[in-house]
This record gives structure tokens, sequence and C-alpha cells, in this order.
């Protein structure tokens, strides 16, 4: 069998497909899935991509990504987040998405396994079957906020571990992994000599405490660091990501993937990062704090139970009975579209993104509390 055979069908598109139909007919749909700000692109950004298309800058490029936006890169990442790739240690990607499968690729080796924590981000599994290695799920816990711990992580440990994925803060759950924790995660790779992707690409939105990123805890040559503009710029159509590493030999493998899957990323989205580079998006993270702010507040009113989000932008809460058959109802009785937590390997709980502002929120939540006060009485 092929291993794309072996991927099944996001449980996201029967929604979605349903969600769409209903706006298509004129309806009323408050849709609360999207993972992306609602924000436009800064408009400096905007203007260095009209800049380059009227100086004709629309040929091919390095694969890796221009000279100028890996030094501008690089920059960033060390005045800004404190963590230290030079230009050649970076490889630009179409998204972090690219980023995570160039990665996987140069790293995994058929039967190899890789280990992630649930919940997890939908393409993780996919992307690891597709490089036909295997994904090990490491089940976190509603009561512990869906923190790893250190025996759980080294339960799952085999002969056959070559990576562990980390996602703080988290989709789908909102959650942020503190410095004993990231640091416990480290140690454990460091002395097994097991390879860690850190995909940091919500770092720039932590309302409590403070990000804490992998690197400097992780061995440099066991390190692969995967950010991305999408989510901090609102960038997400521009499909501008990166990965970053120390370890030459799989940066010459990421390089390779790269060149002969898709050459260079779109030639005027790089010039465009570069000036996100030195944007200031302070005002969307403001925003996004005001945003989780009501949506808190409004999820105790109404009882609901969840995990307080310490970043991204996601409201993780339980659901009785089936997350699926939930959001299919919810969505057609009430006009609001959620995503099922089983597309993220957590039955029994449902993602709702924060990404709209609140007049948007307000509604979808009050129809979310009408919609669960009849939900209940059948438990």
């Amino acid at each position: 069998m092929h291993p794309v055979d072996l991927i099944a069908p996001s449980k996201t598109l029967e929604v979605d497909s349903l969600a769409k139909k209903l706006i298509s007919e004129g309806k009323d749909v408050v849709n609360l899935t999207a993972g992306e700000p609602d924000f436009q692109t800064p408009r400096p950004i905007i203007e260095e991509a009209i800049n380059a298309l009227n100086k004709g800058l629309t040929k091919y490029t390095d694969s890796n990504g221009i000279l100028p936006l890996r030094e501008a890169i690089s920059k960033y990442l060390k005045e800004k987040k404190k963590v230290q790739f030079t230009p050649d240690e970076i490889v630009v990607s179409n998204g972090g998405k690219q980023a995570l499968f160039n990665a996987f690729a140069s790293i995994l080796d058929e039967g190899d396994e890789a280990i992630l924590f649930a919940p997890y981000w939908v393409s993780y599994p996919a992307q690891i079957t597709m490089v036909r290695a295997k994904p090990v799920v490491v089940r976190t816990s509603f009561e512990r906020q869906f923190v790893p711990t250190v025996d759980e992580l080294l339960s799952a440990i085999t002969l056959k571990t070559k990576l562990i994925v980390v996602n703080s803060p988290n989709n789908p759950s909102g959650g942020i992994y503190d410095y004993e924790t990231m640091k416990a995660i480290a140690d454990i790779a460091n002395e097994k000599r097991i390879y860690v992707i850190s995909d940091e690409v919500y770092d720039d939105l932590v309302y409590e405490g403070n990000h804490v990123s992998m690197y400097g805890l992780v061995d440099d040559d066991l390190l692969i660091y995967v950010n991305a503009f999408s989510k901090s710029h609102a960038m997400t159509g521009w499909r501008v990501g990166y990965v970053a590493t120390k370890n030459k030999d799989i940066k010459k493998r990421i390089s390779k993937i790269q060149s002969h899957l898709s050459s260079n990323i779109n030639t005027t989205a790089q010039y465009a990062a570069i000036k996100a580079c030195e944007t200031d998006n302070s005002y969307m993270i403001e925003e996004f704090k005001k945003r989780r702010k009501f949506v808190v507040e409004k999820a105790e009113e109404y009882g609901l139970s969840f995990v307080e989000p310490k970043g991204a932008f996601y409201l993780f809460f339980k659901v009785k009975g089936s997350d699926e058959e939930f959001c299919k109802r919810l969505l057609s009785e009430k006009l609001v579209a959620t995503v099922p937590g089983s597309a993220f390997d957590m039955p029994g709980f449902v993602r709702m993104s924060f990404a709209t502002n609140i007049e948007t929120l307000d509604k979808g939540l009050k129809r979310i509390k009408e919609f669960m006060e009849e939900w209940d009485k059948n438990f």
C-alpha cells in the first residue's frame, strides 16, 4: 500500500463543505474555524512587494531563498527572539508547512518513529507517514493542560525513535510549555541523541509569561527550528516560512529537497518578507489579547470547560458525546463552524478560533451557549 493511502481524509472536510454550502445559500454562518489572522497584511510589506514587481524582480532565485532575506531573518531572529542562525543555516520555504515536510524528509527513514504530543496539528502525522516513517502519539491530559510529562515521553521512546516534534504555543489547545517542560524534553533528546523539530510559528502570540524556545536547550546538531510569517504578520497567503539548523548534513538535505520540490518560493513574496522582518506587528498582538480576554470571560460565564489559552488564537473546550457530531449539528442548527477535536487526535473537544473581531466572536459564543444547553440534555 502506498503511504498516502494510509492518510485519513481530514475530519474537518465535512463540516467545511457544509459551511461553504450554507454560506453560498446566503446563510449567516459564523466561521470560527480559520487558523489565520483576519488582519490585512501590513501596508509596508505590500508596498515592498509592489516595488519588487516594478523593478522586475520576478525571476528564479537561489532555492534556499535570496541572501538578503536570509540575512534579514537571521538578524530578526537574533534581535527579536534571541535565536541565532547564520544566513547559511536557513532555508526559506513555501510556508511553515513545507519547512516541516522538508525537515521530516531530511531526518526520517522508512520505519523510523517520530513522537507527537496530542493534541497536535493535523499535518504532522500525515507528513511523517508520507516519508514512510511512523507517528507515535503521546496523549497528554486536560487535567495537566495538555502538557506532557517526562514519564509519558520516556514510555513512548524505543530504539526506532528518531525525532520528537514540539509545538509551543500549541495548535489547537493554545497551551504553552513552560521552561521546565521544554528543558526536560531537551534533556531527554540530548541524552538519547534524538532530533527535535521545534515548530514555533505562534511564538509572537504569547499572552501569559514568556515564550520558551527549544533553541539553546537542544544540542545544536539535534535541533531543527521552524517558523513563518503567516501568523505573526498576517501573511498566510504569501507562503513564506523557513527552517534553520546548525547540523550541516541535515541542512544540505533540506536544501536538496527544497531545490527539487519547488525551487525557490515566490520571488516577490521573498522581498516582501524582508520588510516583514522590520515591520511592527504589536498592534495585532494587542488586539489578540483583547479577543482572548473576551473569549475567556464569555466561556467562563457560559460554563464551558476549557484550558485557558496562553498562546496562539484558539479556545479548545470540552463537549459531551461525539465532538464530530457536535460540530456538524452546531453548524447545521446554529450556523457556527468549528473544528472537532478528533481532527487533532483529541476526541471530546472542539476548537474555535478567535482570530476574528469581537462582534463575530460574541455572536458565535452566544449561539454555542444556546446549542450546548440543548445538547447537554442528551447526557
